[in-house]
């Protein structure tokens, strides 16, 4: 990614859980916090990148003071609030189990009440603070009551409980001391989802780090088929990408390659995000290129191996290979991209995560967390479960999302049109500078 990019790609990614040990109310930031805090989001970002990803731990937040316990019950009351019900799938035209990735600070455990507090009905969370190498091993009573929570809210966490993995982890590393810090940091999550009866680890395939595809396809499998032995039931999903530089998997071919060399084909799967595949150059913006483009997934992949879905509409065109995500019908894929998702009977039953931005300016100016979005959002994608696409109602809604969307839309695509034409005019001096040495050479033949 270029550096505007990387600059916005810290805001868009989903709410981090860098101290999820620390569930206590963060006081202002000071300038070496807030220093501090970009150079752990470049660490994952170095990977998302064309570059290495860094071997170090990042440094530790400062320390956060303590609230007094009034403050700490009125913030957790105020921070459990019910945004909006949780719908019974029964009641759906088509089982779509819709939620987003939400906070595990503070426990793993946390997560489930953070899910049932936006109306989620699948979710999820990272095990772990992903921008550190190691972290303490799951603490007992989270694990306890992430199972008591689980229960009470009737979730089915084997099956619609999709872990994040860490941004730091990079299978497909080469050299031997990073391949193997890499290896480590996977199977403790797979171990913490096998402790919590989770069944589903979704991750980032790997960064070749310019050297040559298949050895890191190769690399990639080989980390699996090891993981795999060292653990039980974790069926390992590979993220499919949006195309950046020398990151693996951004089209179907790279996951194929990558399964066919897995040796138990029953721990490996993919989750399609919708906003990576759209950058990467898949349509799926009317029924004819969403149908052609499930179709080319199952031609080269196979339905059998798809998994779960990342919902996320995107603020940059397709095929420009840049990540961004959008909030849902509000970017260039369109509210019909998600009707067309939420319809196709195929994909009924997978854990469906939004990732969508939720950073919104307070009245003070000050950028807050508005879980409320992804709330109305669930409600959005369920209210598209058999809708018809030429109605009224259809066509007004998507007209309000588009419009909501329009300057962000327009800001991207001149910053796109513009990377092109310059990226157009390097070409054109390369091969006059090809030509010229070309010349000078029959000159010296001559």
């Amino acid at each position: 990614m270029a550096k505007r990019l990387t600059k916005r790609k810290v805001v868009e990614e989903p709410a981090s859980e860098a101290d999820e040990d620390d569930d206590e109310e963060a006081v202002p930031e000071s300038k070496s916090a807030k220093k501090r805090k970009t150079t752990a989001a470049k660490v994952k970002l170095q990977y998302e990148d064309d570059s290495e990803v860094e071997a170090e731990e990042a440094p530790k937040p400062a320390a956060k003071k303590r609230k007094t316990p009034a403050k700490s019950k009125a913030k957790s009351s105020q921070d459990t609030m019910p945004l909006a019900e949780r719908t019974v799938i029964s009641s759906l035209k088509k089982a779509m189990y819709i939620g987003a990735h939400v906070s595990a600070a503070g426990g793993v455990q946390n997560a489930i009440t953070n899910a049932v507090q936006i109306g989620a009905n699948s979710f999820a969370l990272f095990l772990k603070s992903q921008r550190k190498w190691d972290s303490p091993p799951l603490a007992a009573d989270a694990r306890t009551g992430f199972e008591t929570l689980s229960k009470q809210h009737s979730f089915e966490v084997h099956k619609h409980c999709l872990p994040h993995g860490s941004y730091l982890v990079n299978l497909a590393a080469a050299e031997a001391a990073k391949a193997d810090q890499a290896y480590r940091s996977f199977v403790d999550d797979l171990q913490r989802c096998e402790a919590l009866g989770v069944r589903l680890y979704n991750f980032h395939p790997g960064n070749t780090n310019g050297e040559a595809r298949e050895a890191a396809v190769g690399r990639i499998a080989s980390q699996l088929n090891k993981a795999h032995k060292a653990t039980e039931k974790v069926v390992t999903v590979l993220e499919n990408m949006a195309g950046q530089g020398n990151v693996v998997g951004s089209t179907f071919e790279d996951l194929r390659d990558i399964i066919a060399l897995v040796e138990d084909k029953s721990r490996v799967g993919v989750c399609i995000d919708t906003c990576h595949a759209f950058a990467a150059g898949y349509d799926l913006r009317t029924p004819a290129a969403y149908a052609d483009t499930m179709g080319k997934f199952d031609d080269v992949v196979g339905y059998g191996y798809l998994k779960a879905f990342h919902l996320n509409d995107s603020k940059a065109p397709m095929g420009s290979h840049r990540d961004l995500h959008a909030n849902i019908g509000t970017g260039f894929l369109g509210l019909r991209a998600f009707h067309n998702v939420m319809n196709h009977g195929v994909v009924e039953g997978l854990p469906m995560v939004l990732e969508t931005p939720i950073d919104r300016k307070g009245p003070d100016g000050k950028t807050v967390e508005d879980k409320k979005v992804w709330a109305d959002e669930i409600k959005l994608l369920e209210s598209l479960i058999g809708m018809d696409p030429e109605s009224d109602e259809f066509k007004a809604l998507d007209e309000r999302l588009q419009t909501q969307g329009e300057s962000e839309r327009v800001k991207v695509q001149d910053q796109v049109d513009r990377k092109a034409v310059k990226d157009s005019k390097k070409g054109t001096k390369g091969k006059r500078g090809k030509k010229k040495a070309a010349d000078d050479n029959d000159s010296d033949s001559d």
